[in-house]
């Protein structure tokens, strides 16, 4: 979807954290020969500059609209995957009780980032756009946290239950290892059920269940039986 150029605060960090990798792969980029009697020695160094070229066409290839973990939502429709998808609430600007967990208060969305104009309007299209395709949920669940709420209702998709097993970790608040063994719980009870589940959360919790990361509003298909996972494209 396009959402104006405006990113997450938390899709940076995933950009940066894509890039450490990056570096991380290619500081290793030297070939070493192992010779009778002598010691392990590099035999090919890449210099910086090449190393940073390496990294350029690293990213483009990661990019997730030429990933194979992706599908468009049009494809999606013609053949699902799994019987879960994970949305990440839609954009919300600014930081939770200003960076300060002691001020942040589970049921005050005046602590917390909440939506502005382009994340309501992106809630609304995503809703849209799943309706236009066919997609319907059995049940949908969302993050105790507001922004989440709020993007599952303006979705329109149905009624929504909050869900503490969807809830962010934030900075520590909250146990986060706890949060997602429940949640796997969860997940584990839903295999034997003949429905689609719809599960609006945060980046954390869909990277920590499924290894992929989205942008605001970015949602994952996964197989609770499988645990196959894949990015969809909501454009």
């Amino acid at each position: 979807m396009d959402t104006g150029g405006t990113f997450d605060r938390e899709y940076h960090n995933d950009i940066n954290l894509g890039i450490s990798i990056g570096q991380t792969c290619f500081c290793r980029l030297s070939v070493q020969v192992m010779l009778p009697g002598k010691r392990k020695k590099p035999a090919v160094k890449y210099s910086s500059s090449i190393k940073w070229i390496i990294c350029f066409f690293y990213l483009i290839l990661i990019d997730t609209s030429a990933n194979p973990l992706s599908v468009t939502l049009e494809e999606y429709a013609k053949k699902p995957i799994g019987n879960v998808i994970f949305l990440r609430h839609a954009f919300a600007p600014g930081m939770d009780a200003n960076g300060e967990p002691a001020k942040f208060k589970i049921d005050d969305c005046s602590t917390q980032r909440n939506l502005d104009s382009t994340g309501i309007e992106q809630a609304k299209i995503i809703g849209e756009k799943f309706t236009q395709n066919g997609i319907k949920f059995g049940t949908i669940l969302s993050s105790q946290w507001c922004r989440c709420l709020e993007t599952a209702r303006l979705l329109d998709l149905g009624d929504v239950s909050p869900e503490g097993s969807l809830n962010s970790g934030f900075k520590g608040l909250f146990k986060q290892e706890e949060t997602l063994t429940k949640l796997r719980r969860n997940l584990e009870a839903l295999k034997n059920k003949q429905e689609l589940v719809l599960m609006v959360t945060h980046s954390g919790v869909i990277s920590a269940i499924t290894g992929l990361n989205v942008k605001s509003s970015g949602a994952v298909a996964y197989d609770t039986i499988t645990r196959e996972s894949r990015i969809i494209l909501i454009k």
